[in-house]
């Protein structure tokens, strides 16, 4: 009863176990026995138990007593009726409504808020494109700031280049008239000239005015024409000679109008091979000599 009273006035506590009483005095009752049989097992060793003989009778005959029989257990206690939980105050009409109208002036503030936010990015996203296209222009004319810098110091340069191959050129022209000077000085001082030559050389050059004769008087000997025409071609023929008088080239310069005649006479240099020298003791080269088929 006690243990009812307990949770009827205290439903917080949890129930105790069942049996606690029973298993209590079991555990009493083979503690008990358990010291008994110690006592026993240390008693018989040490003193002789007497032995006694008894027998059991009854002169009137009884009756056994009933069995014992154990009384159903108590109904259960019915469980404490739980109050019902007071709902809790409905709002007022004017509650209801101040309500709705603070949901709908958040509802206003979010949007308020959201649309500042995206005009708020959509300026900043503007003034970063300003500023990416001011960058942008400041690259440019940084770069073609450069570009004009470079063109301009490329054109400088070409400009001087141009100046400095003049100054050259002039340099040039003017050393190569000084050594003109230096040279018609010295050939006024050591020229060999009569008193009539109009020539700036030491000494006059070129075949004397009888040396073509002699070449036309060394190479007629050796050509070899058949034809006995009634005209009087002339061909021209320019030889080459080395220092020592070897023919080493010749060409027609102008052709006589007879073919066979140019012919014979270039043959007939080739076999002279060697010019004679002239009064100096030069061969003059390149000459033209004139070769007539009469003279």
């Amino acid at each position: 009863m006690s243990g009812f009273h307990l949770r009827r006035h205290d439903p917080l506590r949890p129930p105790e176990a069942p049996g606690l009483g029973r298993g209590f005095g079991f555990a009493v009752l083979v503690h008990a026995l358990l010291v008994l049989a110690l006592s026993a097992g240390v008693q018989w060793r040490t003193k002789t138990l007497p032995t006694f003989e008894a027998e059991l009778w009854s002169a009137v005959p009884q009756a056994a007593a009933p069995k014992a029989v154990e009384p159903p257990p108590p109904p259960p206690e019915p469980e404490p009726e739980l109050k019902p939980t007071p709902k809790p105050p409905q709002p007022s009409p004017e509650e209801l409504q101040q309500q709705r109208d603070a949901e709908i002036a958040i509802a206003k503030a979010k949007e308020l808020k959201k649309k500042q936010d995206a005009e708020l990015e959509a300026e900043r996203k503007k003034q970063q494109l300003l500023k990416e296209q001011k960058d942008k222009a400041e690259r440019d004319r940084q770069d073609q700031l450069k570009r004009d810098k470079l063109e301009k110091q490329k054109l400088d340069k070409e400009k001087q280049d141009k100046l400095d191959k003049a100054n050259k050129d002039a340099e040039a022209k003017r050393e190569a008239q000084r050594q003109e000077n230096l040279r018609r000085i010295q050939g006024m001082a050591g020229a060999s000239g009569d008193a009539n030559a109009s020539g700036t050389a030491l000494k006059s050059s070129g075949p004397s005015s009888s040396y073509g004769g002699r070449i036309v008087a060394r190479v007629r000997p050796n050509i070899i024409y058949n034809d006995a025409g009634s005209g009087n071609p002339v061909a021209e023929i320019e030889v080459r000679a080395a220092p020592d008088g070897r023919i080493i080239g010749h060409k027609l310069i102008k052709s006589s109008g007879d073919l066979e005649w140019d012919k014979a006479v270039q043959r007939a240099i080739d076999k002279t091979e060697v010019l004679p020298r002239d009064v100096d003791g030069k061969v003059p080269s390149p000459i033209v000599i004139s070769f007539r088929l009469r003279d």
